[in-house]
Formats: C-alpha cells, sequence, structure tokens
C-alpha cells in the first residue's frame, strides 16, 4: 500500500468512527441519542486507535497534519513528504464524512437542529471567541504532540502504542475539548466541513466558514510548538522557530487573556450602572 493511500484510509476511519460517534449521540432517533460528552470523547479515542492500528505499519499514521508538519519541523519527517500525507489525509476526512453521512441516512430529516447537524462534521465553540477559542484549539494540539513524542520515547508492550495515543485523545476531549469540541486536527474539521457544504443534507443551514480558520490554524500552531518545545526542552536542542513560536504564543495568550478581561470588566460595568 502506497502511503498517500494508507493515510487517506487511516484519515477515513478515524471520521468514520469519530464522525460517527457525534452523529449517534446528536442525531434524532439514534439509538445512542443523548448519550454525551464521555461517549464521543471515549469514541473519538477509539478511532484514532482504530486508524492507527490499520496504518501505523505504513505511515506511522500521522492522520492529521498538525502531526505530520509538527514532526517534520523537527527533523523526524522529511518536509518533501508533507504535501502527499495532507492531501491524503484532507481528501479521507472528506470520504469519511460522506460515509457518516450515508450511515445516518434517515436521521438527518429527523433533526431539525442545524447546529446538531454540522457538529457531526465539524467543531465549534460553547462560547464564541476567536482568540480564546484559538488559544484552545493550540493547548490541545500542543498537548497531543508533546503526548504523541513523550509516548514514542518509552518502550511498550508491541501492539499497545494505538491504544495508548487513543487513551491520550480521550484525555485531551475529557479535559481541554469542552472549549472547541476540540478539533485537534485541521483534516478532521475541514474535510468534513466541505462534506457538509456540498452533501445534499436536509435542512442544513451554513457550514460556519467565519470560524472555519480556527479549527485549522490552531492546531497547526499548537502542533509544530508542540514539538519544537519538546525538542528544547526534553531534548535541549532549541532553534529559531522555538523562539519565533514561543512569541507568537505569547502574543495570543496576551490577546485572548486581555479580550476576556476586557469583557469581564464591561459586564462588572454594566451591573453596577443597573444597581447604582
Amino acid at each position: 500500500m502506497s502511503e498517500f493511500v494508507a493515510e487517506l484510509i487511516g484519515t477515513m476511519i478515524l471520521i468514520i468512527f469519530g464522525g460517527g460517534v457525534v452523529g449517534g449521540v446528536v442525531l434524532k432517533n439514534s439509538k445512542a441519542e443523548g448519550a454525551g460528552w464521555v461517549v464521543i470523547t471515549i469514541g473519538w479515542g477509539l478511532a484514532v486507535a482504530m486508524a492507527i492500528y490499520a496504518v501505523g505499519s505504513f505511515t506511522g499514521a500521522h492522520i492529521n497534519p498538525a502531526v505530520t508538519l509538527g514532526l517534520a519541523s523537527i527533523g523526524d519527517f522529511p518536509w518533501s513528504k508533507v504535501p502527499i500525507y495532507i492531501t491524503a489525509q484532507m481528501i479521507g476526512a472528506f470520504i469519511g464524512a460522506c460515509i457518516v453521512f450515508l450511515n445516518y441516512l434517515p436521521h438527518w430529516d429527523k433533526t431539525e437542529d442545524q447546529g446538531a447537524k454540522l457538529a457531526v462534521y465539524s467543531t465549534d465553540p460553547a462560547v464564541r471567541s476567536p482568540f480564546s477559542n484559538l488559544l484552545s484549539e493550540m493547548i490541545g494540539t500542543f498537548v497531543l504532540l508533546m503526548g504523541i513524542l513523550f509516548i514514542g520515547a518509552n518502550e511498550f508492550t508491541e501492539g499497545l502504542n494505538p491504544l495508548i495515543v487513543g487513551l491520550l485523545i480521550v484525555a485531551i476531549g475529557m479535559s481541554l475539548g469542552g472549549a472547541t469540541g476540540y478539533a485537534i486536527n485541521p483534516a478532521r474539521d475541514l474535510g468534513p466541513r466541505i462534506a457538509h457544504a456540498l452533501l445534499p443534507i436536509p435542512g442544513k443551514g451554513g457550514s460556519d466558514w467565519g470560524y472555519a480558520w480556527i479549527p485549522v490554524v490552531g492546531p497547526i500552531l499548537g502542533g509544530v510548538y508542540g514539538s519544537v518545545f519538546y525538542k528544547a526542552i526534553f531534548v535541549q536542542e532549541f532553534s529559531v522557530a522555538f523562539w519565533v513560536l514561543s512569541l507568537i504564543v505569547a502574543v495570543i495568550i496576551v490577546g485572548a487573556a486581555g479580550s476576556e478581561l476586557k469583557k469581564g470588566r464591561t459586564v462588572s460595568n454594566k451591573v453596577e450602572q443597573k444597581i447604582s
């Protein structure tokens, strides 16, 4: 199997299981309707584990542009292969999303909530605040790449690594995912979002393109920074990318904190005015 086909199939499997569990939980008249966040996070963790089991021996199962770019940024993956991997991941995510559509064919018309239909395909924030949402996606993917590199630095019984990475995804979802739905993967969000826009889903509404850049840019920044941070702190190999990204991350943190503090002061002033 070629690396292109392997990454395509791996990412397709990821979305079939991951998007599938969301569909089961949020679409009307599904037997899993209302099962909740814990089921979704476990489903996504198992989706990652199964994708790695399927194609890990062929490509290492990146199944995520943030992983591909992160590993390339520290010299653990050749830059010449990056376009091939990312293209395969995007196509695989799109195909996986189309399969999820087919699996739940009778349920789209039964579901009136347009947001629930979009949630099967892509993420959206619990509280819409661009700087903070971007930061949340960066943190989640930073932890993902750090975790992958931690796991790679330890010896596990043969065959257990995919399950350990799956548990990492569950941990990220349960601990950090409540803010934005934890895309932590540009292909996972953008490929299915394109599918949502193109598929004939009854009463689907818009695809929220105004938000779509955040689950792409955030994971890329967080993934690359997580990789160069690991190299700098744990391996003592500092790079220009580490210092540049540290500055960018600091600016985003200050911007997010400043924006939320400003909102807090505005709310406090309104409350004080009402009281007085």
